[in-house]
């Protein structure tokens, strides 16, 4: 049976060099909790605000004469209705169900916008359309409209543009490669030679040139009837890729193609190309360079920043589009699948 040790009749445990040691106990403080015995009461010390007299003042909380509660919420306590359970939910209540949006489904009436049928006429873009029924000048069966959101039929509707009836063109896609010394315009002033005459007999609908390449610059150039295709290859946001084979007037230093490649600060904004490397099998001269950036005579400036001197600039891919197989000055229709990949990249 256990048999409680006498009091005081303790006796440490051996240490390991052999020597016995006394058990001390340890003092208590004066004021220390383990001075008062387990069986009384004892009282809380609370210590807060500092007194006037710079020491913090005792406050006593004792809970069994007191029954305060130690809680500084001063809220009154709610009773529990009888039969309740705490933390309980009422479940009888359902919850509110979400209903899922109805889609609209739109009636295909065969009308188109009126703006879209303008481009389609071949006369401009459809931005550009906008403006023009903004203007007042162009009337649906007689009647002018100035509603930018106004649709038409275009079997049925007569919509004239300064009193002149437009109709739907045919969609036409041109690709040309453009030789040196022509002007990418529809008309030109001094009477110089322009990229129209290389394709007069492409079409009997007006087609344009999207973008725009320099007089001295050949390479592939798209032209079309489709103003509002043109309008978004054209767009920046859009960055539709193009690459240029350069030649210049003296080898391109490894230290300098470097800096195109990392970006140039030009007077209008830092530009950086996609990729630019020597041509393969060709001189340090050569250059190849992929850039989606339309802004003016972009290429050329790259190059002048730098000291260099171009002489030779040539566009062998414009988005999906290339120039294989096909002569200086000539063009041909855009085959059906190469349509539908530069739709594919517009947004």
């Amino acid at each position: 049976s256990f048999r409680p040790r006498p009091e005081g009749d303790f006796k440490g445990r051996p240490s390991r060099d052999g020597d016995s040691k006394s058990f001390r106990p340890r003092a208590v403080k004066e004021g220390s909790s383990k001075e008062m015995p387990r069986n009384e009461n004892r009282s809380y010390i609370k210590k807060d605000n500092y007194a006037t007299d710079g020491e913090r003042p005792f406050r006593n909380y004792d809970d069994k004469k007191q029954g305060a509660s130690r809680s500084t919420d001063s809220r009154p306590f709610r009773k529990r209705e009888d039969g309740a359970k705490p933390y309980s939910k009422d479940f009888s209540k359902a919850a509110p169900v979400m209903r899922a949006r109805k889609e609209s489904i739109g009636v295909d009436d065969g009308k188109i916008r009126l703006n879209r049928y303008i481009a389609n006429s071949g006369i401009c873009s459809r931005r550009k359309a906008d403006e023009l029924i903004a203007a007042g000048v162009v009337s649906v069966n007689g009647v002018p409209v100035s509603e930018l959101g106004h649709k038409v039929d275009p079997g049925k509707d007569e919509v004239r543009y300064n009193g002149e009836l437009l109709k739907r063109e045919k969609k036409i896609y041109v690709v040309l490669n453009k030789p040196k010394d022509y002007i990418t315009t529809t008309d030109d002033p001094q009477e110089r030679k322009t990229v129209m005459s290389l394709v007069e007999k492409a079409s009997r609908e007006r087609i344009y040139p999207v973008g725009r390449l320099d007089r001295n610059t050949t390479g592939l150039l798209l032209m079309t009837n489709d103003g509002d295709l043109a309008d978004k290859l054209s767009h920046p946001r859009n960055g539709i890729t193009k690459i240029y084979h350069v030649e210049l007037s003296k080898s391109l230093s490894q230290g300098d193609l470097n800096k195109i490649q990392f970006g140039l600060e030009l007077e209008d904004g830092i530009i950086k190309p996609d990729t630019v490397s020597y041509v393969a099998g060709g001189s340090k001269k050569e250059v190849g360079i992929q850039i989606h950036s339309g802004k003016n005579r972009i290429v050329r400036r790259i190059f002048e920043h730098l000291g260099y001197e171009v002489v030779k600039l040539d566009r062998v891919v414009y988005g999906n589009l290339t120039k294989k197989d096909l002569p200086r000055g000539r063009w041909r229709y855009l085959e059906e699948h190469e349509l539908i990949q530069i739709k594919h990249l517009i947004q």
